[in-house]
């Protein structure tokens, strides 16, 4: 009897990267005006900012359903083996509340954990479950590790430009005309499971030191827990630039820091051009 992980493409771990891992990951659903695709499996992450850039229809992603879960419960149990499912902050979506229900048959032998968490602060989230599978632990062991853990994840975020935050609603016009035009860089972090501005700068050079202060200000990076950085768009240029002016947080600690592209689920919400942060913090 072996622990298999399943995860949602929140994290934005897509259907290859997932199989190389050894997890299952269940796309959800993105829609540009009446196409339906799914996340990380029939639409890539580069190809969803060439939709995002080159058309006019504003995406939607929707929830994953009780009955999909279900499925892949059902196929995973069926074989003798136990499911540990990782899913976004529930705060977020109601995908946490879709993977209760479908557990709820299966009694002891599926853990559903809220990772409070969205996109690449999930993501580390995932690879923390994976190291704790390989070392044997049992289900019950590894989700109360994973629930004393994530409250130490800090994801950070500099969005590169306000006109996605208003298309989606979560900004007015006013706000993102100003915004573009003194040159505002928000800062968002995940903070007990939702989205919150955290901070603001003129320019992405200040932005980018804002992110260094914010890193520091938790306690630093844990090096020996999973970290990552990320970008959104067509082009890590940005996320070269900052890692280039965050170098002291990095440097004599580890040779490459991981990078990954932003899918759907947040880059719907922040556009192209915006760089990610995330780490457990020593503190």
């Amino acid at each position: 009897m072996a622990i298999k992980i399943v995860i949602d493409s929140a994290c934005d771990i897509d259907k290859n990267e997932a199989e190389s891992l050894g997890v299952t990951m269940i796309p959800m659903e993105v829609t540009f005006g009446e196409t339906i695709y799914l996340d990380g499996e029939t639409l890539t992450h580069n190809e969803f900012f060439e939709k995002l850039v080159e058309t006019d229809d504003f995406p939607k992603t929707s929830q994953i359903n009780e009955f999909r879960f279900n499925e892949v419960f059902k196929k995973i149990t069926e074989n003798g083996d136990e499911v540990l499912c990782i899913t976004l902050s529930s705060k977020l979506s109601g995908t946490h509340s879709s993977a209760k229900l479908a557990a709820k048959p299966y009694g002891e032998k599926v853990c559903v954990v809220d990772s409070l968490n969205v996109c690449i602060g999930e993501r580390i989230l995932i690879f923390y479950a994976i190291d704790l599978v390989k070392q044997g632990l049992k289900l019950s062991e590894i989700a109360e590790k994973l629930d004393e853990k994530k409250s130490k994840i800090q994801l950070l975020a500099l969005l590169d430009t306000l006109k996605y935050l208003k298309k989606g609603g979560r900004i007015s016009a006013i706000k993102a005309f100003t915004g573009e035009i003194l040159n505002i860089k928000p800062v968002i972090s995940v903070v007990d499971g939702e989205v919150k501005l955290v901070g603001k700068a003129v320019g992405s050079k200040k932005g980018n030191n804002l992110i260094v202060q914010l890193v520091e200000k938790t306690g630093g990076i844990d090096f020996d827990m999973p970290y990552a950085v990320a970008y959104s768009g067509l082009s890590d240029a940005m996320l070269q630039k900052y890692l280039k002016d965050s170098s002291k947080l990095w440097e004599e600690h580890t040779d490459s820091v991981p990078s990954y592209l932003i899918g759907s689920t947040i880059g719907t919400h922040v556009g192209p051009g915006a760089i990610a942060v995330a780490f457990f913090s020593k503190n």
